[in-house]
């Protein structure tokens, strides 16, 4: 049995090696991590080879190593390995079911003593080799890079090998099953990239309303504890100001709402403030979760990769990079003429990440899984009961 598997996935590799477009996307990996590493950071700005980009953004700021570290996860991983190099390993590997399926390859598998659920897990592998030796060679190129140019070895990057593997193999399960039922390698590529464009459209919607409201709340917690402080002021103003009247004004004695009012006239217009983002931020709640919902069911692809962030930046090191630009930056206050809160960019980043990392490796992996679990299930069983 281990024998057959093992001829299998070798003439799959095999299969996959002969494709003009593996080596196409081995060479763009290569060219990736070239730019990667001719370019740098110093006291100036920004490098490449001898030339130096004179921007606000130099090792006086950001650290050659946080530099490095970022640049891998947003432009190496989030741009690259998990957008381009998947659309490529999509098209490379959509034709691995309907090939099987119509190209007779089937009856001289199925003539051979190999069960169809062993063939099909077989061939599910074989798609994952193709991105697992792709993102092996960035990802190791990428440590030798970081190291000799940022000074630092990362050998947290190979985490990224995993990750990205379980990331396209949410997308590949539905393409599996796809090809199976249309027998059909356009179709089932198509059908797949749409799905992944809905899950596109979810995560930004996700991200879009986190965000939202962070920012709403930030602001009505900066209200809040602004209008605390100016009733509290407004109250030795109003209790001092009876005392020099004459007025006998017990200790214990706390001022009503109009005659706070009447010594500090801003409060009326801090306390609709407060009141107009609270129930903003409850009326935003709802959606927020109802959205959160919909993602459990389904898998989470850009969760899964962010997951590299947590595993390959310290969280001083998150913190440099939120912080980044934001040095002039005076927080969250309250405007004291209109009552309006200004809302520092710097806060809302981080509530949002706050917000995003303190979803659990459960919620964001076990959950995937157990769709890829569920689609494989139905694929399997549709391919093992067949006629082909």
């Amino acid at each position: 049995m281990l024998t057959q598997t093992t001829a299998m996935l070798v003439d799959a590799y095999r299969e996959l090696n002969a494709k003009k477009l593996f080596w196409i996307t081995l060479v763009l990996s290569g060219l990736c991590v070239v730019v990667f590493g001719i370019t740098g950071i110093n006291e100036e700005g920004i490098t490449a080879l001898w030339f130096t980009l004179p921007i606000p953004v130099n090792s006086n700021i950001i650290s050659p190593e946080l530099f490095y570290k970022t640049a891998f996860l947003n432009l190496g991983i989030g741009i690259w390995l998990t957008w381009i190099a998947t659309v490529l390993a999509l098209v490379s590997t959509a034709g691995i079911f309907p090939t099987l399926l119509t190209g007779g390859q089937i009856e001289t598998m199925l003539s051979k003593p190999i069960s169809r659920t062993r063939l099909f897990l077989t061939k599910f592998i074989t798609g994952l080799l193709f991105v697992g030796l792709q993102v092996s060679l960035f990802c190791i190129a990428s440590i030798l890079v970081i190291g000799l140019r940022g000074g630092t070895w990362m050998p947290e990057i190979l985490l990224a090998i995993p990750v990205v593997i379980v990331f396209f193999s949410f997308l590949f399960c539905v393409m599996t099953l796809f090809g199976i039922l249309t027998r059909s390698t356009i179709a089932s590529l198509l059908l797949t990239i749409l799905f992944w464009f809905f899950l596109f459209i979810l995560n930004a919607a996700d991200q879009t309303l986190v965000g939202i409201h962070e920012r709403v709340k930030i602001e009505a917690t900066t209200i809040e504890a602004r209008l605390v402080l100016a009733e509290k002021n407004a109250a030795l103003m109003y209790i001092n100001r009876a005392i020099n009247q004459g007025e006998v004004v017990e200790d214990s004695y706390q001022p009503t709402q109009e005659e706070l009012d009447s010594v500090n006239v801003f409060l009326p217009l801090l306390r609709d403030n407060h009141e107009k983002k609270s129930t903003l931020a409850r009326k935003l709640a709802p959606w927020r979760n109802g959205v959160f919902i919909a993602k459990t069911a389904l898998p989470k692809t850009s969760e899964t990769v962010n997951l590299l962030t947590r595993f390959v930046m310290s969280q001083d090191d998150l913190d440099a990079w939120l912080s980044l630009g934001a040095e002039d930056d005076e927080g969250s206050t309250v405007d004291e003429d209109t009552g309006d809160v200004r809302v520092s960019n710097a806060d809302v980043n981080r509530a949002t990440t706050k917000a995003f990392n303190d979803r659990s490796l459960g919620w964001v992996l076990g959950t995937s899984l157990l769709f890829e679990a569920f689609v494989l299930l139905i694929a399997g069983l549709i391919f093992a009961r067949r006629d082909f």
